[in-house]
């Protein structure tokens, strides 16, 4: 585990626990040992907070690649936190660039290390569950290893999209892991890759109980930091 990942799990993780008091279920399901991929729904940018905070192994997070290449001391310190943190950049243009996220995360994953991913690709803008892309299954295919269904309720209470700070004590936040999805040995073409989501979606559905919109979640005017698949 990355050392600043160990600071903040020994210092902002109680605080966040003592301020939200999350209700986590399912927590047997995230293996002791060996790499998994954690896909959940997105209501907020409190989730990876939150995820990070009840997850007892390193978790790392993809992150928006323009937060590796600032300039100036901000630039320099979110570089640095991002790095500490073991993120893994991602780019936003598409293409081969795009793709370097994967490859840098197919590593850390058969190295043993979790991923977190978040299969909508940015947050929901009305609370209501979006068709998954297919980033999330073709990792798990190509690193060999499970996915953990994640559904977190609340925290589109505690944190609406556009508010910059977390509001503890405004909704009842609950974390629940699924059974891990093993998806070993299944094909990575288009039309297995696409029913291997939409099984990781149903999962993520019932632990979460939000409606399902069998389509893409609208984009966002200005891109967030999310974590995306």
């Amino acid at each position: 585990m990355p050392l600043l990942y160990t600071i903040g799990k020994l210092t902002v993780a109680p605080t966040l626990r003592l301020a939200f008091r999350p209700h986590v279920e399912g927590l047997e399901h995230i293996p002791a040992t060996g790499g998994a991929i954690f896909a959940g729904n997105h209501l907020s940018v409190a989730d990876e907070l939150l995820l990070g905070t009840v997850v007892p192994r390193h978790l790392a997070f993809w992150a928006k690649s323009e937060y590796f290449k600032g300039t100036g001391v901000k630039g320099a310190f979110s570089k640095f936190v991002l790095t500490g943190l073991g993120a893994i950049p991602v780019e936003r243009a598409g293409g081969r660039a795009a793709l370097s996220a994967f490859d840098a995360a197919i590593p850390v994953l058969k190295a043993g290390d979790l991923v977190a991913v978040y299969p909508e690709g940015t947050r929901s803008p009305d609370g209501r569950l979006y068709r998954g892309r297919t980033g999330a299954a073709r990792l798990a295919v190509a690193a060999g290893v499970p996915i953990i269904p994640v559904g977190v309720t609340g925290t589109d209470k505690a944190q609406p999209i556009g508010t910059r700070v977390p509001r503890p004590g405004r909704a009842v936040i609950t974390i629940r892991f699924g059974k891990p999805l093993d998806f070993t040995g299944r094909s990575d073409d288009r039309t297995s890759l696409r029913e291997m989501t939409d099984e990781l979606m149903a999962e993520i559905q019932k632990l979460t109980g939000q409606e399902y919109v069998p389509r893409y979640a609208p984009k966002r005017a200005e891109p967030t930091a999310d974590p995306t698949a």
